[in-house]
């Protein structure tokens, strides 16, 4: 995207979203009967980096709407779905197939699981982005989990359009900008009931529930709470904050400099608030990652950043754009280079050691620059490419025929 293009401080937020998971999954292979006492608060909040995936979400309504929004208030037509499947297809299913693939190969020649129809079916379940409807499938591979997540934002993708289909209906449809807001939020709260339709009516039995039964237990221990429903409605939240951002007047002032950094401060707070209960942060209606003030302040900063004088420029900074561009190949790959580093070099992450901080450090420290540069390769000689291809068809379709 060009810089004058560039939503003031969507980088930023993506940025962190993709740290707060990527400190989340190393802190996990920290020992925590050996932190010392100085560092049992920070090693606990770091835990809940996990709510990352949260803004994640949050983030990919509020950009992939705002076409959406802008057509809708200038009285325009709904804008084009195959282009904006084609997008996220290009976006999205390179790397996600790539590394799908390879955790599937992983898993079976290097961890040593069965190459048995079940793994079989998690494989293809996730390749067709179907594994988020049921607690067997739902980590598509056993060789990277975080995989989890890509299905499910991908059923918020196909839900988007069809939510503001209602929107553009003619018999539906209105001239007012706040009563297309209003409508949204009846979508939301139409979620919400499907939420909790799906959490009472739907849940997993207790036989074989847990983590200490891989990741298949604890799919069963996080559904029917993560259910794709559910997971729309953190989506629908970013949806309506962009909803909210095109029509804030363009002009820059300090309230939102105010206002936005008042926010990120509530959005981080809430990772203490998990602390004492269960490490996916249920809130409200079961949904995790606290539902729904962590997804209503990073919905808050995303409104008001854009319109920011200082605060969005300080952090959109170059290392904060490098992070987002190559956040999605950090995400998709991270568990499988700490993985295979425990399965390779048992004694890493201070595994044996005596200074169990310093294993940890050192090792943290490792992982992170070969994920950053296997994050940078993916986008580089894949992602990259693919969009471009993507972006030359689009122009095709677009071009006006000349007799």
């Amino acid at each position: 995207m060009d810089n004058d293009k560039r939503l003031g401080g969507a980088d930023f937020m993506r940025a962190v979203a993709c740290l707060m998971v990527l400190v989340h999954h190393l802190v996990l292979r920290m020992n925590f009967y050996k932190i010392p006492p100085a560092l049992d608060m920070t090693f606990i909040i770091a835990r809940f980096g996990n709510h990352g995936v949260s803004v994640f979400f949050v983030l990919s309504g509020f950009l992939l709407s705002r076409p959406f929004w802008q057509a809708l208030d200038r009285a325009q037509p709904l804008p084009s779905l195959r282009i904006y499947a084609m997008r996220r297809a290009a976006r999205i299913l390179p790397g996600f197939w790539f590394a799908l693939t390879v955790g599937f190969a992983i898993s079976f020649t290097v961890y040593g699981f069965p190459l048995d129809a079940e793994l079989v079916g998690r494989y293809i379940a996730g390749f067709f982005l179907m594994s988020q409807w049921h607690w067997r499938t739902f980590f598509p591979v056993q060789g990277d989990g975080p995989l989890w997540s890509i299905p499910l934002e991908t059923t918020c993708y196909v839900l988007l359009p069809v939510g503001f289909m209602v929107l553009f209906n003619a018999k539906v449809r209105s001239r007012s900008v706040f009563v297309n807001r209003l409508l949204w939020i009846g979508i939301i709260a139409i979620s919400l009931v499907g939420h909790w339709l799906v959490v009472t009516y739907l849940p997993t039995d207790s036989a074989g529930r847990g983590w200490q039964y891989s990741f298949q237990g604890g799919a069963k221990e996080w559904m029917p709470r993560y259910n794709p429903i559910g997971f729309f409605a953190i989506f629908a939240i970013g949806v309506l904050a962009a909803g909210v951002q095109t029509i804030v007047p363009a002009r820059r002032s300090v309230i939102y400099d105010i206002i936005g950094a008042l926010a990120i401060v509530m959005g981080a707070w809430q990772l203490p608030q998990s602390i004492g209960g269960p490490g996916e942060g249920y809130a409200w209606l079961g949904i995790p990652y606290q539902f729904p003030l962590l997804p209503l302040a990073v919905a808050a900063a995303l409104c008001t950043l854009p319109q920011s004088r200082l605060l969005a420029r300080l952090l959109d900074n170059s290392l904060s754009r490098y992070i987002a561009t190559v956040s999605f190949g950090v995400y998709v790959w991270q568990d499988i280079v700490l993985t295979m580093m425990q399965k390779l070099m048992p004694w890493t992450f201070g595994t044996g050691s005596d200074d169990v901080l310093g294993g940890w450090i050192t090792s943290s420290l490792v992982a992170t620059a070969i994920i950053f540069a296997i994050g940078t390769l993916s986008y580089v000689l894949l992602e990259r490419p693919v969009m471009r291809w993507a972006r030359t068809r689009e122009n095709r379709m677009t071009r006006p025929a000349i007799a």
